[in-house]
């Protein structure tokens, strides 16, 4: 991640004045608070224009602790030249992952919750540069992303060098304001506090402890300076985007506020900001005070029990229930349910196996079966926190034993959280913590399965809560067990993007990502959007003309053959052999078959293809010697060789014609018959090539410029020379006996 100041910092004074922060004042004693001002910035890059998630152009940047005021400065610049025209450039932000982003309106994987990205456009019009500006305030400190692309392609397919695309470039600056000296509220004890005026908002911490239940916050004793009573307004929690979920309240008069939160993010620090609502320029004292409720955990294994079981295992001893676990007896289960009444959670010590890039998966330590009561509720850690982890899809599946589950009518319920966990599913059956949104599941006797997609997930600790719940009422669920099987895992692409789709990891700098490239009409984020799918015989069918459509050449080579242009023939044959393979493997469907590695295939086809319209034009040009280019793609790939052999035969035509005193060639039949239709159809096949191809009608223009090109050939082939005979097909064999001929005789001889 390209971040940092370096020399730009000498001009940060003059930035932070034309941007409006504040620049570094007071210290960090009395009433005035310590800021400081950073800016971070990333290069440039040059956008695409929208067909799949790789066209989106990512910037990665890490908000510093304490930040009170973020400042995104976005600047989108266009090109000069006439092919430039107006343009939209579409922004997301999102924090702790990369924008989940559908600007093509397609379909999501079956299963996956996903919430719409916050975004805003930047319309390039008669201006060159647009510069934007984005303010936050009170940002979640940790990983912010931002991902830039320009309106939906087009689908032309464009040759290299026939056009010159215009270009269109953006950049995004973060600037940011954090205050250096930011008081520290302690559990228990009122502080006061001061805010000197209206401008200058209050901001203090508190740091919330692992299993924390609930948090109590309480303003108290609020006045202002001038002994009236106070206004103010209390911010709790740090915008995050898409969603944001800031708990406000206005506190008026001398009367104590107040405000509980349950399911807090554990182990970070919670940010407070308290603004005054009053409109004299007067200063307001208040005292704060914060007190938490703890959760006793309880833990259902350890990883002593677990060496314990292993070896156990490993001698044979002991019998096992399902997935591994100890099984239990009634006398047993009734015995732990007793013992979950002093305990607000269950523990199951989970493992995090690394496989690959973006790709993780969890073990539990007891096996993918886990107890489940109504009691108190069972609790998975799934650590997301490497930095690498958010480009991926997190996968949860849950899978309940039904005849584990005595009551009938109970549903196991679970909620997958990030930062902190659900722990009172049994009550509120509400999936949300005090600043994120869950993602719920079920599964009970009628339902046994449930399963989750979380498209890059935020990197932090993600929590998977699970308890029992009787529609009847909790007590007759009070000595039940649910038996579930959880498979969670982080996989770049879901499914691998099916059969229709291909992976491919990204990479913005250091951070990678993961996204699906859609092919035979299919589309959507997983490659499930089957709207506008090709259908296995419209793929077959293509596969067919774009590879039958090479069998034109045979008419060429005939022609090479029969005029004694066997090198010719031979380039023709090789072209023909390789383009015909070559568009067997690159199809998009099922209908692909590859005799060699795809690169392979390309350059054989893609060379053969130029060396053809090379030895063609030689050929016409009746020079003896062939000169040779270079490159696979572009333009010039063609053009280069093309251009220069055309210069070689218009000289030779030339000479040809000065030595005998007219036109060359010089029969009119020769250009009726043979030069103008060869060329006609040449013209034409590099039309449809270069301007008239697009994603959609390829397998028919492609195919087309097959049949083109190689009819092309046949005409533009010269005549066999003169002192050639022709070949002897009319010398047929009567015996067994060979016809040869002796050259230097002139005689022949029966052997």
């Amino acid at each position: 991640m390209a971040q940092g100041a370096g020399p730009g910092l000498r001009l940060l004074p003059v930035l932070l004045q034309l941007l409006g922060l504040p620049a570094a004042h007071g210290n960090s004693t009395g009433s005035d608070s310590l800021y400081v001002s950073e800016y971070f910035s990333q290069s440039a890059q040059k956008l695409s224009f929208y067909s799949w998630y790789g066209n989106a152009k990512v910037f990665h940047f890490r908000v510093p602790e304490d930040t009170v005021l973020l400042r995104w400065l976005l600047q989108a610049s266009r090109g000069k030249e006439p092919e430039c025209t107006s343009m939209e450039v579409t922004v997301h932000f999102r924090y702790g992952a990369p924008p989940v982003i559908n600007p093509l309106g397609t379909q999501f994987p079956a299963n996956a919750t996903v919430h719409p990205s916050y975004n805003i456009s930047i319309t390039l019009s008669s201006a060159v540069q647009n510069t934007t500006f984005v303010n936050v305030t009170s940002p979640a400190a940790g990983d912010w992303f931002i991902a830039a692309h320009l309106p939906e392609a087009a689908g032309r397919i464009e040759v290299k060098g026939f056009s010159t695309p215009c270009t269109y470039m953006f950049q995004a600056d973060m600037f940011v304001l954090r205050l250096a000296d930011m008081p520290v509220l302690e559990p228990g004890v009122a502080m006061p506090q001061t805010i000197i005026s209206p401008a200058k908002p209050l901001h203090v911490k508190v740091f919330v402890p692992k299993y924390t239940a609930r948090m109590w916050f309480e303003l108290r004793s609020c006045v202002t300076s001038e002994q009236k009573a106070c206004s103010v307004r209390v911010v709790l929690g740090s915008i995050t985007l898409p969603q944001s979920f800031q708990k406000i309240i206005t506190c008026t008069g001398n009367v104590n506020c107040s405000l509980g939160l349950d399911s807090l993010p554990w182990e970070k620090w919670l940010q407070i900001m308290v603004e005054s609502l009053g409109t004299a320029n007067a200063s307001v004292f208040m005292e704060m005070l914060t007190s938490f409720t703890d959760c006793r955990p309880g833990s259902t294994s350890s990883f002593l029990n677990f060496s314990l079981n292993q070896s156990q295992a490993g001698s044979g001893a002991g019998s096992t229930g399902t997935a591994g676990s100890p099984t239990q007896s009634t006398g047993t289960a009734l015995r732990n349910a007793s013992e979950q009444r002093s305990f607000c959670l269950q523990n199951q010590p989970v493992v995090r196996e690394d496989l690959d890039v973006v790709s993780v998966r969890y073990r539990l330590l007891n096996g993918p079966t886990v107890p489940v009561y109504s009691i108190s509720p069972t609790l998975l850690l799934l650590n997301l926190k490497t930095g690498m982890d958010s480009g991926g899809s997190l996968v949860v599946n849950l899978l309940l034993n039904k005849t584990s589950l005595s009551q009938a009518n109970a549903t196991v319920v679970a909620c997958l959280s990030a930062a902190s966990p659900v722990l009172s599913l049994n009550t509120t059956r509400k999936c949300s913590t005090a600043f994120f949104q869950g993602y719920p599941l079920s599964v009970s006797t009628s339902s046994a399965e449930a399963m989750v997609i979380v498209l890059y997930p935020q990197t932090d600790d993600w929590f998977l809560s699970l308890q029992l719940i009787c529609t009847k009422g909790q007590g007759e669920c009070n000595t039940a067990e649910a038996k579930v099987t959880i498979i969670a895992y982080l996989t770049p692409c879901f499914n691998d993007c099916g059969p229709y789709g291909q992976c491919s990891l990204l990479r913005r700098h250091g951070y990678l990502y993961a996204g699906c490239s859609c092919k035979a009409g299919w589309s959507g984020w997983s490659c499930t959007d089957d709207t506008k799918a090709q259908s296995v015989g419209a793929q077959n069918l293509a596969t067919l003309l774009l590879t039958l459509s090479n069998l034109m050449f045979l008419p060429a080579i005939a022609v090479a053959v029969y005029r004694y242009y066997l090198v010719e023939a031979s380039v023709y044959t090789y072209t023909m052999f390789f383009s015909t393979f070559y568009h067997a493997c690159d199809q998009p469907g099922v209908a692909v078959m590859c005799i060699m590695d795809y690169d392979t295939l390309q350059y054989c086809d893609f060379l053969g293809s130029v060396v053809s319209i090379w030895v063609t034009i030689l050929c016409m040009s009746r020079v003896k010697k062939i000169l040779k280019y270079l490159d696979r793609r572009g333009v010039w790939n063609m053009m280069g060789p093309c251009l220069f052999a055309l210069v070689i035969m218009i000289a030779a035509w030339v000479y040809h014609g000065v030595k005998r005193r007219h036109c060359y060639p010089s029969s009119w039949k020769r250009w009726v018959f043979y030069l103008l239709p060869g060329i006609t159809l040449a013209f034409i096949a590099i039309s449809v090539y270069a301007f008239m191809e697009t994603n959609e009608n390829y397998y028919y223009t492609h195919s087309i410029w097959h049949v083109l090109v190689a009819g092309s050939v046949a005409f533009l082939l010269p005549p066999r020379d003169k002192h050639k005979k022709p070949w002897a097909w009319s010398q047929k064999l009567t015996c067994r006996y060979q016809i040869c001929q002796n050259d230097r005789e002139e005689l022949y001889a029966v052997t």
